[in-house]
Parts: structure tokens; C-alpha cells; sequence
């Protein structure tokens, strides 16, 4: 059987459009499709914990670090927010992805049955917020519909988007459509120039991304609308810390505005993590070691109170639930408090507050600096 044979038919036509050149930049391909090593999770946690830095004057395992201001370790508290993974398919390749996604991590798709358990255990927790993210979420066939259930319910949705994934012919309807439901559009945009956003996104990410920024200007996001809610999230290019996001902001607003007449309503910064192609990008590089030890001597316990598993659950294409979209990637799943297979099918709240979180050398990566998770900064370093 021929892979396009042996894909789901009402993938199939998403597939073949997306697989096109022209449907979105790449910078890259997936680790999964070269067949590397680090395409295994497990080795990329051993490229991590082999790492020497007992040389460093601080603690270089995180639950030691973590315990001066949470003795007991992380805990989580009652759920917030399920951010729910709703698979590995993308129109990009970039290279700092954490999860490795592109066009052809088709098979990864989660399917509409999951999609039933995830809205069930929605129905059975506290959760406000519904946080969806891929690879490209919207090329799920089952993304409208569970944005239009998650909306019914009065949830709050987000939608993490790659912005190109807006100029695909199939979508690009989706600003109307994200209008007319209110959901927030936090979308990636490394920087404000051309060079430094194709670098790590790919040639014409750039390009792409204004065109699209203004189709969702143009519905009425970015216009300080509560209900159309605009949010651009930035990741530094290199192996550096990110910078002080509310200055960033500021550069951001100027420089988008200014050269482009494009308008947003607040800009979130995160650290890229060690993770998938960034940690191969890492390696390549010769930057693995000092990055590893940057983020470790950069560790700030005010973070920690602000940590995003402590109030999220993350659930994977398949199913299983995790607490964190970090620990996905490395198939670090959850340990709810009966200890039996964390699956969203078997969700209950009771079994997941208060549990012990799964931890690993990677979560430095969300305690340095000013922190980072996927709201943004943490903690006000000028404090």
C-alpha cells in the first residue's frame, strides 16, 4: 500500500495540500522522517542528563532547585486549563520545534473518538480555558467542531497558530471563523524582521505571517476587542534566553506598526526548550552544553508559583494526558494520584489535583530568567 493510499480519507485532501512547497515554509525536515536518533524521546532525555554540570555553583537537578521554595516538590492544584495537543501535522518544519511536527506526521492526528473523551472530561473538571495546539491545530478535521463545543459550553479557547497556516486555501476562512466565536489567536512570530523570523521558521515565513496578521487585523483582532483577542508569542533565535518581554512588546508594536501597519493586543515571550529539533539544533551547533548550563545558573525561584502544570493538563493526539505540552514531547506522561494510566477516557479530577509533577533537566528551561510557559513570562525580573 502507497502512503498516500494509507492515509484517513478526511485527512487526505489536507495532506496533499499541505505537502505542496508552496503551502508553508521549511526550514527543516521532522526528525521522525530523517530516522535520527533524537527522534526518540528517551535519547533526547539521556542527551540532556549526560550532560556534566556538577562544575556549576547551583543544583543541576531541577527537583533540588525546585524544593527551596516548594519543599514538597511541584504539586499540581485544580485544573484551570486543558490544553489539548490535537496532533503532530504542520505546514511548517521549524527549527526550534519542540515537537517535531510537519506534513509528514500525519498518522498523528487525533481522531474524533478522543476528541468525545477530551469534551467528556471537559464537562468533569473545573477547566476554563481550552488551549489548543499542534503541530498546526486547524488541520485537524475535527478542529471546528471542537472549537463550536468548547464555545457552547462558555469556555475560553484558544488557538495556537502558525499564522501560514492561514493562507492555506482550505482555511482561509478561519479568521471569520474565529471572529464569530471569540477565540483568542496567539500565534508565533519570532521577530518583527524578516531575517530573524526566517531563520528559524523557514524563507517566506515572514512574508506570510504579515498577510496573515492582517486578514485577522482586518476581521477586528488586534484592536483591543476582548472578544477578538490577538496574542503574538516569541521565541529568541539562537541559543539565548529570551528578552524582557514587556520591552519586547514595545519593539514589536513599533516595528510591526510602523513598517507594516499590523496591530496586536499583547506579545508573550518563551524560552525554547531542549527539546526534539531544537536540542538536535543544540547539538549541531556545539551550544548544547553551555545552553544547558545558561539555563540552569539562570534559575529563578520566583517562577515557580507561576509554573503552567501546576494548573493545566496537557493531553496528546492519542489520548494520554500529561503536565505539560513539554513532557509530552518526551512521553513523560502524568501519574495521577491512583497511579494507573493517565488517559482522558478515564479523566478524573479528584486523581489529578494535588498529584506529584514529573520533572526532568528539560524543565530549567521554564524556571530561567523570567521564566517561561505557555502564557508568556512569569516572573518581572526588575522586581
Amino acid at each position: 500500500m502507497s502512503e498516500a493510499s494509507a492515509i484517513p480519507v478526511p485527512l487526505a485532501d489536507t495532506v496533499s495540500e499541505i505537502q505542496k512547497s508552496d503551502s508553508g515554509p521549511r526550514k527543516t525536515t521532522s526528525l521522525q522522517a530523517r530516522r535520527v536518533p533524537l527522534a526518540d524521546p528517551v535519547r533526547q532525555i539521556q542527551a540532556l542528563e549526560k550532560l556534566s554540570l556538577d562544575h556549576l555553583p547551583s543544583s543541576t537537578r531541577f527537583e533540588t532547585a525546585v524544593s527551596t521554595v516548594a519543599p514538597g516538590g511541584l504539586r499540581a492544584g485544580p485544573v484551570e486549563i486543558l490544553q489539548i495537543n490535537l496532533g503532530k501535522l504542520c505546514n511548517m518544519t521549524c527549527r526550534h520545534c519542540h515537537v517535531d511536527a510537519g506534513p509528514d506526521r500525519w498518522r498523528e492526528v487525533m481522531d474524533r473518538e478522543t476528541v468525545d473523551a477530551c469534551l467528556a472530561a471537559l464537562d468533569r473538571s473545573g477547566a476554563h480555558t481550552v488551549d489548543l495546539t499542534g503541530g498546526a491545530p486547524e488541520l485537524n478535521p475535527n478542529f471546528r467542531y471542537l472549537v463550536d463545543e468548547c464555545v457552547a459550553r462558555g469556555k475560553h479557547v484558544i488557538d495556537r497558530c502558525n499564522l501560514t497556516v492561514l493562507l492555506v486555501p482550505r482555511h482561509s476562512d478561519l479568521p471569520d471563523f474565529f471572529a464569530e466565536r471569540g477565540v483568542e489567536v496567539v500565534c508565533s512570530l519570532p521577530h518583527f524582521r524578516r531575517r530573524n523570523t526566517d531563520a528559524q521558521r523557514g524563507d517566506g515565513t515572514f512574508e506570510k505571517s504579515i498577510a496573515a496578521l492582517k486578514r485577522l487585523n482586518a476581521v477586528g483582532y488586534g484592536r483591543n476587542d476582548p472578544q477578538r483577542q490577538l496574542t503574538l508569542m516569541v521565541n529568541p533565535v539562537g541559543a539565548v534566553l529570551t528578552g524582557d518581554q514587556c520591552s519586547m512588546e514595545g519593539a514589536w508594536r513599533d516595528g510591526l506598526g510602523r513598517n507594516h501597519g499590523v496591530t496586536f493586543d499583547r506579545l508573550i515571550a518563551l524560552n525554547n526548550m531542549p527539546i526534539a529539533r531544537f536540542l538536535e539544533w543544540l547539538e549541531l551547533s556545539g551550544n548544547l552544553q553551555s545552553s544547558m548550563e545558561l539555563l540552569v545558573n539562570a534559575f529563578n525561584p520566583g517562577t515557580v508559583s507561576g509554573l503552567m502544570c501546576q494548573n493545566t493538563l496537557s493531553v496528546s493526539w492519542d489520548g494520554r494526558i500529561f503536565d505539560c505540552d513539554f513532557n509530552q514531547m518526551l512521553e513523560l506522561e502524568s501519574r495521577p494520584e491512583s497511579q494507573r494510566r493517565a488517559r482522558i477516557a478515564d479523566f478524573d479530577e479528584t486523581e489529578y489535583a494535588k498529584r506529584a509533577i514529573v520533572t526532568g533537566r528539560h524543565c530549567f528551561g521554564c524556571t530561567a530568567g523570567a521564566g517561561s510557559s505557555c502564557g508568556g513570562a512569569i516572573h518581572d525580573t526588575a522586581e
